[in-house]
């Protein structure tokens, strides 16, 4: 299969997923391009790094249009959004500068075991006590910190990890996810600064790239999710909660064993 037509695939999957599930598309990204960039010959030591680094680029544009649908729809806490900000942008800085740091085989792993971890909390269906609710501003930016380290790190949105955690708080399952839709962009652009940075001045990294980030393949991913990402918003807002759940833990389970396989 072309690998333009192989982009365009990853970026329509990424669009639905971020607008229906509040995660920045990077689960299906991730695997995606370290396919791609296995047939095309990369070095093994730069090519999960390339594939962490340019998803969480694709991850700026497709949360960005996500985080507009689903403020057309009231489903975006902004107050939620500005709590956690501040820490999920210093985890991510910290993740992205940390990534080189890390053999691929690690992060690999990494990746597919949180995968599968937030499987089963969300398969389910945890409940948390009626009376908990959001911590404190040390205990939210904590929280948030790990949050944005940990998805830089794997290379995803923190949709994955902001939505479960949310709902724990007991915030509305929709609301969770628009509001883990709005908290993606600025967790990636940080993240992917962070890649840039790491991977400044490697050996080995293929033309067309800065530092850990692929354009052409951001540039093809990124204008199917636009394209698709509203239509995953609409679909968030017809599906009922519990369906929006079982869909979120079967698809990080598919993900996460992918990964690890």
């Amino acid at each position: 299969m072309d690998v333009w037509t192989l982009y365009v695939l990853l970026g329509i999957g990424a669009g639905l997923l971020s607008g229906m599930l509040g995660v920045g598309g990077g689960q299906v990204v991730v695997p995606g391009l370290l396919y791609i960039f296995h047939h095309k010959g990369l070095a093994p030591a730069v090519a999960v790094h390339m594939a962490l680094g340019t998803s969480l680029a694709t991850i700026v544009i497709t949360s960005i249009s996500s985080a507009i649908s689903h403020h057309r729809r009231g489903s975006v806490s902004w107050d939620l959004v500005r709590r956690l900000a501040p820490g999920i942008v210093i985890g991510a800085v910290i993740g992205g500068l940390m990534s080189g740091l890390f053999p691929a085989r690690v992060l690999r792993i990494s990746f597919g075991v949180f995968l599968l971890i937030l499987a089963v909390q969300m398969a389910f269906s945890l409940r948390p006590s009626p009376q908990r609710v959001l911590p404190g501003v040390l205990g939210t930016t904590t929280t948030a910190s790990l949050i944005g380290w940990t998805s830089a790190i794997v290379g995803v949105g923190g949709g994955s990890m902001v939505v479960p955690f949310l709902a724990w708080c007991n915030v509305n399952m929709k609301s969770a996810v628009g509001t883990a839709s709005a908290c993606g962009a600025p967790l990636a652009l940080a993240g992917m600064i962070g890649f840039v940075v790491a991977g400044w001045g490697q050996a080995d990294l293929p033309a067309h790239s800065v530092g850990y980030i692929y354009w052409p393949a951001w540039l093809g991913i990124s204008i199917c999710s636009l394209a698709f990402t509203p239509l995953g918003a609409l679909m968030s807002h017809r599906l009922p909660v519990d369906t929006l759940k079982r869909v979120f833990s079967v698809f990080l389970a598919i993900a996460g064993i992918r990964i690890l396989l």
